[in-house]
Order: C-alpha cells, then structure tokens, then sequence
C-alpha cells in the first residue's frame, strides 16, 4: 500500500472518489466536495486546508481515503471543542492547527474511513495511523474525526483515540402510510398540539412546493439564499457555503439537492434546504424573511416528514440540537466522534472529561427521551 496526501479533492477523479464513498451520503461525493472548495467556501483562507488522505495498492488501484482538513478554527464542525483550545491557550500552547476529519459544516454521521473493502481491518488501521503521522509531522495538536459510523468505532479505538458520545435527534419510518398515519401513533394531546401547528400555517395562506436542483434556476437560488442569510444574520452570522457552491451543487448534484419552498400568494417567504440520500432525508439549512406562526416546524420538520413518507425514505436527520425535534416526533440518537491528542498530559485530562460528559449524555437521552409523543415509548431502535 502507498498513501498520497491531496491538497484539494480535484487531485482525485470523481470516479475513484465516489466508488469509495458510497451513494447513501451525498454530502460525502465528490461533486459535494469539489464544489464546496472550487466555490472557495472551503479553503486555507477559511480554515479548511484541505489535506485529504489517499491509499492505493500495489496496482495503483484506490482502495481507502479519509476526508481531511487542517484547521486554524473550530467554527462548522459541530462538535464543540472550544473549552479544549481555550486550555490550551492558558498555558501558552497551540491548538490550532488541528487535523479534522468530517464534511464541511455538516453536521450528519457518515464514514469517515472510506474504504473499498469495507471490512478490511488492515487498510482501515492504516488509514488511521497515516492520519495520526501526518498530524505528529505537520505539528498539529490533535485529530478528530466528528460524526462517524458506528461500524469504526472499533477502529478508532485501536488506534487509541479517545471517543466522544453525543446525541441528535431523528425520525424514523415505520411503513407510514400518510402524515396522519403518523400521527396515530401520538398521544392525542401531542397528536391535536401537532395538528394546531399545521392548521397556523395553513391559516396563514402558506402553501408549499418541493424542487430537485435541475429545477431551481440561478434567480431562485439567489432568493432562497438570501432568506437563508436573513437568519443567520439574526444570530450575527454568514452562511457558511456561499451562492456559488449552492448553483454549483445544483448542476452537480442536481437529484440529491431539494429545497421547499414556503409560498404565499406570488411570493416566497421562506425556504429549507436538504439533502436525500438512498434511503435517508437531511435537512439542512432554513430561513425566513419574517416570523411567522409554527412555519419553522412546518417547513423544516412536518414538510420533511412527509417528504419521507411519500418516497419511502427510512429516516430523516434534520441536523443538531433543539429538544423542540422531541414532541414533531424525533427521538435521540447516539452520534460519536474519535480525537487524538499529541499532548499526552492534555490527553488524559480530556479522557477522564469525555468519561463524565458520557454520563451526562446517557442521562440527558434518557431524560428527553420521556418527552416523546409516542404513545409506546421508545419505539426506535
């Protein structure tokens, strides 16, 4: 086996690349990639170095790769280490740069060890050390590898980093026939609370419509990014992709992108973004020119879930955080991360931190999870 270190994604044909990642993830091929750095969304100038690791056998054939970034920030992963950095900083050492292991501001669990063979221990070890080499090598303080599949787990724990427990909540289908359906399944008093939401938006005059990127044209795009950037500017921030990766994404990944629109006479008030994957919904992005009534959860939640059931999608993951997820009908799921720290004495401070944030996080699922709106309890898996 050989390892190559790539400076960008386009150092790799899409082909070789997107036999590695699969098709359930689309946020992992390679047009979602290519775009998000050709767009200058993710650059050194923006604290994502790209620094993709490659694996070939003998023949020259590619058989593993890890999505890689060097990191001059924590801002877009998601998984908040900014207690870590600012301990760093009281003793005078440096944090950044760091080695992180995810998809740009996207915060859903997906492989992080792509691998041709996907039980291949040997190539998937490998994978790993090369990472933590190029970390010691480069004089990066730690690597971290957020939302990862749970089948490499076992992996990153060979390789001696330390895990992280954390929790999102999703949605799950189970053979839905309709939203009432789904419904049905709720007590009656978080069933008719569901409803009223509803009813508020219709009440409204609000109407919805759903396009696949080879229907959204580059106006359009430029109106639904705006309303996106009207939220993030309400809690002092940019949109992290700019105009050109969405347009380009479009083209790209034209089946894979979707937008709801959220329609009121002639005009568009608000929209969501998502991703649709084989058998998976991921909502991503949402904004609004104004506030109106339960349009947030409509849009962003009740809308996806039909999405799903109409299409027979098995699961919709609308992204991190908000207990409010609970009573739509969203249940706690357990998301993990691996990190590898060069400092050994700061490494074995933040184990015995991840041991107590584990506890708390088991605590907090089991809390939450006694909000369901299910009448049988714990109905996922």
């Amino acid at each position: 086996m050989s390892t190559e270190l790539l400076s960008g994604i386009a150092e790799i044909s899409a082909n070789e690349w997107n036999a590695l990642a699969g098709t359930n993830w689309p946020f992992l091929r390679h047009d979602f990639l290519e775009a998000a750095e050709s767009s200058g969304s993710v650059c050194a100038e923006t604290g994502w170095k790209p620094r993709h690791l490659l694996i070939r056998d003998a023949s020259g054939k590619a058989i593993a790769a890890m999505p890689l970034y060097e990191k001059t920030h924590s801002w877009g992963e998601f998984v908040f280490d900014w207690a870590w950095a600012q301990a760093y900083h009281r003793l005078g050492i440096d944090y950044y740069p760091k080695l992180v292991s995810a998809v740009p501001f996207t915060p859903a669990p997906c492989p992080k060890l792509l691998l041709m063979n996907r039980g291949d221990r040997e190539v998937a070890d490998e994978l790993v050390s090369s990472a933590i080499q190029l970390a010691a090598e480069q004089n990066c303080s730690s690597l971290h590898l957020h939302f990862v599949a749970e089948q490499e787990l076992d992996t990153l724990k060979r390789a001696g980093l330390m895990l992280r427990k954390d929790c999102q909540f999703h949605w799950n289908n189970r053979g839905y026939t309709s939203f009432d359906d789904f419904l049905a399944t709720f007590s009656s008093a978080k069933r008719r609370k569901a409803r009223q939401d509803r009813r508020r938006v219709a009440d409204q005059g609000i109407g919805f419509r759903w396009l696949h990127g080879d229907q959204i044209d580059a106006s359009l795009w430029a109106a639904v990014y705006e309303l996106i950037s009207i939220t993030f500017r309400q809690h002092g921030s940019v949109p992290y992709f700019n105009l050109d990766f969405f347009t380009e994404v479009s083209k790209t990944l034209s089946q894979q992108i979707l937008i709801v629109l959220a329609e009121r006479g002639q005009s568009t008030i608000a929209a969501a973004v998502f991703y649709v994957g084989d058998s998976t919904l991921y909502g991503r992005y949402w904004g609004a020119d104004s506030d109106y009534d339960a349009l947030h959860f409509e849009t962003c939640y009740y809308q996806g879930i039909e999405y799903c059931i109409r299409n027979g999608l098995q699961t919709f993951e609308p992204g991190t955080q908000g207990e409010h997820k609970i009573s739509r009908g969203f249940q706690p799921v357990t998301t993990w991360s691996g990190h590898w720290l060069a400092n050994p004495e700061f490494s074995s401070a933040i184990c015995r931190y991840l041991d107590d944030e584990q506890r708390h996080i088991e605590r907090y699922i089991e809390a939450v999870d006694q909000h369901s709106p299910y009448r049988e309890k714990r109905i996922a898996e």
